[in-house]
């Protein structure tokens, strides 16, 4: 990952909507979630659920899959993974953390 693409990622994270849906489905797991599961879970209406996923979609946090009639949208956790790694890539100077319990960082 570089800095673009990590910026593009965290743009489409920072919107309320948008986070509650991909912590939904990273919660939700590889089953994923259907956009009516998550209408209903945000509470929010089925038209702004879309714009917000194809946000996502397009900062390659989420995809979608066709199964039968149903859309079902996924985390993508090696995108996700990727942005992690990219935040963290030069933590406490490049040695391994070692995270003492109670303390607010490993360095």
């Amino acid at each position: 990952m570089n800095k673009t693409t990590a910026l593009t990622a965290l743009g489409a994270l920072a919107h309320p909507i948008r986070l509650d849906a991909f912590r939904a489905l990273v919660v939700a797991g590889q089953s994923g979630l259907t956009p009516g599961a998550l209408v209903e879970m945000l509470d929010i209406a089925y038209a702004k659920l879309g714009f917000h996923l194809k946000e996502l979609g397009e900062a390659g946090l989420v995809t979608s899959e066709q199964s039968g009639r149903h859309v079902i949208y996924r985390a993508a956790y090696p995108q996700m993974d990727a942005l992690l790694n990219y935040l963290t890539e030069n933590c406490c100077q490049g040695a391994a953390c070692e995270v003492t319990p109670g303390a607010t960082s490993c360095c």
